[in-house]
């Protein structure tokens, strides 16, 4: 890897992690503010209607994805002329889809919450305002997307970083008017969401046309291009619409099945998941434009390095978050939220074990992305994903307990792994058993010393007082996570890599 894209990299990097570190904290302390203030049902009833119209979310990422590939590909071959008419175009068929979405949601989206969803009868009025305000929340985050796309294509992170705090102190300030305010919270939680989104999409276009040349919209159409973003981004959605469905569609199997108090406990979960995972998809979010270039300027084998690196280091990152949380999830729940929503404590342990195995494919589906060829990748991966639906389905139907459905997701992302090594093997050639020896055996050979290490650890420590207890196990899940990654799962060459990314990042941030 050359010393200026390691720059970069690590540049970005820091920046993200910077921001990832500051709307974590801010998050965490919101989510206490609003599950106190709105109370265990209406959490529920918020994230359980909120669910419905993120159903419709996988057509939101449609042309998003496709709108940054295309970009980082034009702008690997140095080609300045086509972003414009690549971004122009992004926004004409976003500005459809929000159009779409919406008409189709008022129609099947109400009806699926009168008829389908266990919601209280005196609370059906604040849900049904609750989705309204959701769905004119998504529609403005659609048109407004490609923005997004372009600060992540043109790697300014830095941007991205700040206005991602901006708007994470908005919604603080939002859980605060909540905590002191009269009348439906509920209602008024959704309505003053609605008006954070607003302003936030107002700054990135703002600052995307201040600064990058080729965000200034003028109506373009081009059939060709429309036919190759539209050929990708209709595969894309499929995946997008499996990847709904693995999450919202699961929550709606729980309210069925069990009610909207587990929906909280879900919701807890999925908090938890998002912060977590943040630390290792935000150096995902960094590598990607490096990925898709590489392979625009045919470096196959610089782009099979980055996949190898970004996997391993993604993992690792995510187990030194993991592994603490893991260990003492009743305690950390009990100090975030005071009450802690029965199913939480398993239902976190379990989001967090499936996400492990999952953060190993981000970097597959970004060379992937890279290629355009997403047929096969996508009938591969969103089939599979589909599959958690009908299973979990079948299991609550017969009598099984709400972490059934975690189960199933474990099962699954693990099938979908090799499924999607087959294909990278068969797309372009990747070299699955140096990645199989490489990656896949080391991550499971820490893994199963941090398990073994801790067991014991929990073991032994059974008898110190409570809050010793607590900070001992939480001290050494972090120490022997670190001591694992860097004796058992790095070569040292991979180290100097990662000594280097550190370095730079100090150096850029000093000066």
């Amino acid at each position: 890897m050359s010393s200026d894209n390691t720059r970069r990299i690590a540049k970005n990097t820091g920046f993200l992690y910077v921001r990832m570190l500051l709307t974590m904290g801010v998050a965490f302390y919101t989510s206490r503010v609003v599950l106190n203030a709105l109370g265990v049902e209406d959490y529920g009833i918020y994230n359980v209607v909120g669910g419905v119209v993120a159903m419709f979310s996988f057509l939101t990422g449609m042309f998003t994805n496709a709108t940054q590939r295309f970009l980082n590909y034009e702008m690997g071959l140095g080609n300045r002329k086509r972003l414009n008419e690549i971004f122009s175009m992004s926004i004409t068929l976003n500005a459809m889809i929000a159009f779409l979405i919406v008409l189709v949601s008022e129609i099947v989206g109400l009806w699926f919450i009168n008829h389908k969803l266990v919601i209280p009868e005196d609370r059906l009025t604040a849900a049904h305002w609750v989705f309204q305000f959701s769905l004119l929340t998504m529609a403005v985050t659609i048109i407004s997307t490609p923005y997004n796309a372009v600060i992540i294509a043109n790697e300014r992170m830095s941007a991205f970083a700040y206005i991602s705090v901006a708007e994470c102190l908005l919604k603080l300030g939002v859980a605060v008017v909540i905590a002191f305010c009269s009348g439906d919270k509920l209602i008024i939680y959704g309505a003053l969401l609605l008006v954070v989104a607003f302003i936030v999409r107002a700054i990135y276009s703002l600052y995307c046309r201040r600064n990058f040349e080729e965000c200034r919209y003028k109506f373009y159409w081009d059939r060709t291009l429309f036919y190759e973003m539209g050929t990708f981004a209709g595969w894309d959605m499929y995946g997008n619409f499996a990847f709904v469905m693995i999450t919202q569609g699961v929550n709606m199997l729980l309210n069925m099945f069990f009610g909207p108090a587990v929906n909280a406990s879900r919701a807890i979960a999925v908090q938890v998941q998002s912060a977590i995972q943040g630390f290792a998809t935000n150096f995902m979010m960094a590598v990607e434009p490096r990925i898709t270039q590489d392979y625009a300027q045919g470096r196959r084998e610089e782009m099979f390095r980055l996949v190898f690196l970004s996997s391993k280091f993604s993992f690792f990152l995510l187990l030194l978050l993991c592994c603490p949380v893991l260990v003492e999830t009743e305690s950390i729940l009990k100090i975030w939220l005071g009450q802690v929503p029965g199913y939480s404590v398993i239902f976190v342990r379990l989001i967090l074990i499936q996400t492990l195995i999952r953060i190993l494919q981000n970097p597959f589906h970004s060379a992937l992305h890279a290629t355009g060829k997403m047929r096969k990748y996508q009938l591969v991966n969103g089939s599979l994903l589909l599959l958690n639906v009908p299973i979990s389905y079948v299991l609550l139907r017969h009598g099984a307990d709400a972490p059934a459905v975690f189960a199933v997701s474990i099962v699954v992302t693990i099938v979908a792994l090799f499924a999607l090594l087959y294909l990278l093997k068969k797309t372009i050639g990747f070299p699955v058993g140096r990645y199989v020896k490489e990656v896949l055996q080391i991550v499971v050979y820490v893994s199963i010393c941090l398990f073994a290490l801790n067991i014991c650890y929990i073991y032994l420590s059974q008898d110190f007082v409570k809050y010793i207890r607590f900070f001992s196990r939480v001290v050494v899940a972090l120490g022997s996570t670190f001591v694992a990654v860097w004796f058992v799962g790095m070569r040292s060459v991979e180290r100097k890599v990662l000594v280097l990314y550190v370095n730079t990042a100090l150096k850029k941030f000093v000066h």
